[in-house]
């Protein structure tokens, strides 16, 4: 009997690949990036006897959700890529950070999620039921950006359709089809796809029109109708390095991982012994039994490309070509601010926003992280974090555009809190990056997968193909577990369950019943009209 990792009772199961408990042979493992993807993997590896050795440039764990301490007006302050939601059905990630300790002592929870637009519209997520489909039902029945209206002129079919996911086929019968063009589709009322879905398309750093529909489908199903879990999130109770990574990192030393300092440059096919190597980019080599490849999208591209010779050679021209093809994501912002006073105290912990120009989601970040809490009781001010996904121009390098982004950023910020236009500004944090991967229109079977072409090399990331209807970090921790377990089933070592939300829609309505629905939304239209 498998205990269940939430309370979901339709979650799946993935059985762990069966073998001897720990490895019998010295297997050693290079594992590339030491992001959620690569801890994962590394997690998977050294408790099953592996020799992992970690490659990291960075001083701190964690990737792109790392976090660090920066000297500034403000003194020595937290600052990271932005906020990061762990929502309950992250299953797999939460097994690797229970790694860390104590979920409950690492993690709190966020009472609301509430979601505003510039037309007024205010969505919550904190009351709606939890079973689905009623969640989504109890949702529209209380957003404000739902009528009656709107719900008529809703295409029936392609309503109905997202009760009949099933994936990955799902994934592949919305190849080419853009978010935006599945909404236009759907006919979904437009105040309600600003406040309820754009939202989401856009946390993937895309525009919806270069967004593939099947992952905001994907998010759909697991958010509102495939999930028990709901939408409502933990985070943690500091920031990224102190609660989470750096216990974790420790947690994985002391079990024999070996830390190394540097970028990888290229990958190395196997020697006549059967070894794979990777050369650093200060010239130090390093030899291993296989290599997970586990660097974010852009710098695994990178490698693939000062490797390919090699893998070319041993007939990997295509699946070069498909790493080839990876897009990176538009640039994102994250200002931080610490003001010297406090923002009102109402204000909630995290706020999506919709249709204030740039600006997408706004946290407080003393509402949960012990740091922030600290320097705002000492100073009496608030520190205040703002997102801005998917700029239209990169301004990295030109600092009038970042002053002038700074400025459009504070001024959007007063129109949501006006209370923040007289608040004076001690210290401010401005990040621009552009590295995250743009889950495209491309097709789905193209892209690559945990698996290549030859024994011994895997990939792990956000980017990588998954059949399991889940996106961001819980894909990350995902396929680096699954990047493991493959390794370890081709040394005939035991690997590591893992869980997804329901694969299926929950709810096959019948045909007569489908007829019904379609009847009626047809006499509606007709008296409408």
């Amino acid at each position: 009997m498998h205990r269940r990792p939430g309370r979901d009772r339709k979650a799946v199961l993935i059985p762990a690949p069966t073998g001897s408990p720990r490895t019998a042979q010295p297997h050693r493992v290079i594992v590339v990036g030491g992001g959620i993807a690569g801890l994962a993997a590394a997690c998977g590896l050294v408790e099953r006897g592996v020799a992992v050795d970690l490659v990291e440039p960075e001083g701190q764990l964690g990737g792109r959700v790392r976090a660090w301490q920066t000297e500034s007006a403000a003194g020595s302050v937290s600052m990271s890529r932005g906020f990061h939601a762990f929502f309950r059905q992250y299953y797999n990630l939460r097994a690797l950070l229970g790694r860390a300790g104590d979920l409950t002592k690492l993690l709190r929870p966020v009472e609301d999620y509430p979601v505003v637009s510039a037309r007024g519209d205010r969505d919550s997520f904190a009351r709606i039921l939890r079973v689905p489909p009623w969640n989504f039902i109890s949702f529209v029945l209380r957003s404000p950006t739902f009528t009656a209206r709107d719900l008529i002129r809703v295409d029936t079919d392609m309503a109905l359709s997202l009760l009949d996911v099933d994936f990955p086929d799902t994934y592949r019968q919305l190849d080419g089809i853009s978010a935006h063009e599945f909404l236009d589709r759907l006919k979904f009322p437009d105040r309600a796809r600003h406040l309820a879905l754009e939202v989401f398309a856009r946390s993937f750093f895309a525009d919806p029109r270069e967004f593939s529909a099947g992952e905001l489908v994907a998010m759909f199903h697991t958010y509102f109708i495939g999930s028990a879990e709901g939408l409502l999130f933990d985070v943690p109770r500091d920031d990224f390095d102190t609660s989470l990574w750096a216990p974790l990192g420790a947690a994985l030393q002391e079990q024999g991982i070996r830390r190394v300092s540097g970028s990888v440059t290229s990958v190395a096919h196997p020697s006549p012994a059967g070894r794979w190597s990777v050369v650093l980019d200060d010239g130090q080599r390093l030899e291993a039994d296989a290599v997970v490849l586990a660097a974010g999208p852009e710098q695994t591209r990178t490698i693939v490309q000062s490797s390919s010779a090699s893998l070319v050679a041993d007939g990997g021209e295509k699946w070069c070509e498909s790493v080839g093809r990876i897009r990176v994501a538009p640039p994102f912002a994250v200002l931080r601010l610490w003001f010297d006073s406090l923002v009102q105290a109402d204000r909630p912990a995290f706020l999506g926003t919709a249709e204030f120009g740039i600006l997408d989601n706004i946290t407080v970040l003393e509402r949960f992280e012990a740091g922030a809490r600290r320097w705002s009781a000492e100073h009496g001010g608030s520190v205040v974090e703002l997102h801005a996904y998917a700029l239209s121009s990169d301004p990295r390098g030109d600092v009038a555009q970042q002053e002038t982004l700074v400025d459009v950023l504070r001024a959007e910020l007063a129109r949501v809190y006006p209370e923040t236009a007289h608040l004076g500004v001690v210290a401010q944090e401005l990040l621009i990056e552009s590295d995250c991967a743009l889950i495209g229109l491309d097709s789905w079977e193209d892209r690559p997968g945990v698996s290549t072409p030859w024994p011994g090399l895997v990939l792990a990331g956000d980017w990588v193909r998954c059949e399991l209807p889940i996106a961001l970090m819980e894909r990350a921790a995902t396929t680096g577990w699954m990047a493991a377990n493959q390794l370890l089933q081709d040394w005939g070592i035991a690997g590591h369950e893992l869980w997804s939300p329901p694969m299926k829609g929950r709810h096959r309505w019948p045909g007569p019943l489908r007829r019904l629905v379609r009847r009626f939304a047809r006499s509606a239209r007709s008296y409408r009209s």
